[in-house]
């Protein structure tokens, strides 16, 4: 380095590695930027909607369906339902979005916006352009819910149904965590039903670390339940504990079928799907382990 070039550098307050010569501590306060919103408003335009239901219907679905076996039961009970409404599932991989757009009939998801995560799908443009044009995805802050607070009630008001997953987060182990009061603040402020969902084999299927499904098409349920609707004196906390045991018992219906699962419901002995207590480990062991086929009986289905 010239004698001219060093000189510039210790000008600006640099030495002759390029490094500042003021210590950090030093400097002077400067309040942090808060990171750029991304604009998500473009996702929801005719264009970009028909070009998501082309990649959601010939690529998405295909894709998934080929990598999975997924069997979806309680369609029936939305035959009524009219949007916009709110679907809640438990989140057990990244599977769970694409699996339930794709089993949704078309007048749902033809206006469906999906909350993701913004510190993992919204925090590189070509991941959140991605999210954005393929889910119609809006960035929700998992601390705090400022995001779900400010475009979810936008959304609702202009028509669109909404895909949440309520606990905040993917599981970790597989089992499910308590819900956050975010999706229940919606729906009684909003005055809209919440349509339950509870996935199984999600996990099994793609664990966390995992960027592609385990080989051999693991099965994988997707159960739907009557839309639930807050009452009109319902605080929120109340409401937001029914949408759990709404969740739970879709759970329970895998195992113990649908009449059992509501008997155990109405007794209340219904258990949340919380896992067996123990060593993490052993938790995650449990959940890996792959659905059996099949599923039990189910009696008077018609009358659900």
């Amino acid at each position: 380095m010239g004698l001219l070039d060093e000189a510039r550098l210790l000008a600006r307050g640099r030495d002759w590695r390029g490094r500042s010569r003021t210590p950090r501590s030093a400097e002077p306060y400067a309040p942090r930027r808060a990171p750029r919103e991304f604009p998500t408003g473009w996702a929801r335009t005719p264009v970009a909607g028909s070009v998501r239901t082309a990649i959601q219907r010939g690529v998405l679905k295909p894709l998934v369906w080929s990598q999975t076996a997924p069997e979806v039961t309680g369609l029936d009970l939305l035959e009524t339902v009219r949007g916009p409404v709110i679907f809640i599932a438990n989140h057990t991989s990244h599977l769970d979005a694409p699996l339930i757009i794709s089993s949704l009939p078309r007048r749902f998801t033809g206006r469906m916006a999906v909350g993701a995560a913004a510190d993992y799908f919204f925090d590189a443009r070509w991941r959140a352009t991605l999210t954005a044009l393929v889910f119609n995805a809006f960035p929700v802050e998992r601390q705090g819910s400022r995001r779900l607070r400010s475009l979810a009630p936008q959304l609702l008001d202009e028509g669109w149904n909404l895909l949440l997953f309520p606990e905040g987060t993917r599981s970790q182990d597989g089992w499910m965590n308590p819900f956050r009061l975010g999706t229940a603040q919606l729906c009684c402020t909003r005055g809209v039903a919440a349509v339950p969902l509870a996935l199984r084999g999600g996990f099994a299927a793609m664990p966390r670390g995992r960027n592609w499904p385990r080989p051999g098409r693991p099965r994988v349920t997707l159960h739907y339940g009557r839309p639930v609707r807050p009452g009109p004196d319902e605080s929120m906390r109340d409401f937001n504990e029914r949408l759990g045991q709404a969740v739970s018992r879709l759970w329970a219906e895998e195992e113990l079928g649908w009449y059992r699962s509501l008997r155990v419901q109405a007794e209340g002995t219904l258990p949340r799907p919380t896992g067996p207590s123990g060593a993490g480990w052993r938790r995650v062991w449990e959940s890996t382990r792959p659905l059996a086929a099949g599923r039990p009986p189910r009696v008077w289905d018609h009358d659900r």
